[in-house]
């Protein structure tokens, strides 16, 4: 359109004509060329509209020509319960098994399922057992630290019992040690009484009264006793009444050593019977706990027992299961 715009009329002549005739012809080729190349674009342009939003699956009529209609078409019936096989429409034929795939796939998923169930049951069984035995183990043991406390208990009875009877007699020796030390004390200043009274009697002093004789205060020899003063009528009841005196005391220290001897005996046999009394409960007690363990660990075994047989081992398979297998010819 511009180059037509920009084109005036020339002076009509010869020269003039030709050289209007080969512009014109320049202008008409130019003309022809822009032309051209807009239908090109024209072209290109509609192509492109085309292939953006006139897709040949967006038609009406595509599903009468698409190349792919027979992978995309629906297949007859997709399972036996499919509501388009009815009775006249002979999609469905006696003995054909279209879920023979998923059911024997569903079939051994249940196999196995049951068979891990069944793996799974045998580990916590095992588990279970491995628990009882650690249990009883850790029982046992519990009973046997117990007992041997009980019996290092016993030792250290014993062993103070023993040490008790040795400081018991090492006090009782150490009185007779002490009681014969004061006898032969009381000898040894008896023996130097005599040899002063000697010494110093009325025999050797020349003394009247040496009539008493040598072989005791009770006799006297005849010729030349003049009888008793008072002053050995008070000596000999003196005497006696020491020698009384000293028989009692004697007395008493034996019934006092007889009396500690007794006592001593009564305690040893009361700790005794205080020991065997207490190893008599502790040994009930210890059979009480064993007993209480055991009927526990039994209970326990039922119950685990029952629940295996009630709860877990219920779900066996019927003859009715294996007689739906392989009964028809397809």
């Amino acid at each position: 359109g511009n180059i037509l715009e920009c084109w005036h009329p020339l002076p009509v002549s010869r020269q003039n004509r030709t050289a209007e005739m080969k512009q014109n012809d320049k202008i008409i080729c130019m003309v022809e060329e822009r032309q051209k190349k807009d239908i090109k674009n024209l072209n290109k342009a509609i192509s492109e509209f085309q292939q953006d939003f006139q897709l040949p699956e967006t038609r009406r009529e595509f599903d009468l020509s698409d190349p792919q209609a027979l992978k995309k078409d629906t297949p007859a019936r997709l399972a036996d319960n499919d509501p388009r096989c009815t009775i006249s429409g002979l999609q469905k034929f006696l003995g054909e098994d279209l879920n023979h795939e998923p059911r024997i796939h569903f079939q051994k998923e249940q196999s196995r399922e049951w068979f891990l169930q069944q793996q799974k049951d045998s580990k916590n069984a095992l588990a279970d057992q491995k628990f009882a035995e650690d249990l009883y183990d850790r029982n046992r043991m519990e009973l046997d630290q117990r007992a041997m406390e009980l019996h290092m208990i016993d030792e250290e009875i014993r062993r103070a019992v023993c040490v008790s009877t040795k400081e018991f007699n090492k006090a009782q020796a150490a009185e007779f040690a002490e009681r014969k030390k004061l006898e032969k004390h009381q000898e040894e200043e008896d023996n130097v009484a005599e040899i002063s009274n000697l010494l110093k009697g009325d025999l050797l002093s020349e003394n009247p009264q040496q009539a008493t004789s040598s072989f005791g205060p009770h006799r006297v020899i005849t010729d030349r006793w003049k009888g008793m003063s008072q002053d050995q009528l008070m000596e000999i009841r003196y005497r006696q009444q020491q020698q009384v005196l000293e028989k009692m005391r004697l007395e008493e220290e034996e019934h006092q050593r007889n009396a500690e001897w007794d006592r001593q005996r009564i305690q040893a046999a009361r700790a005794e019977l205080l020991y065997e009394r207490h190893q008599q409960r502790l040994n009930r007690e210890l059979h009480r706990a064993l007993d209480n363990t055991n009927a526990q660990l039994s209970q326990e075994q039922k119950s685990k027992k029952t629940y295996l047989q009630e709860e877990v081992y219920i779900n066996f398979p019927t003859g009715q299961y294996y007689t739906q297998f392989n009964t028809t010819s397809r």
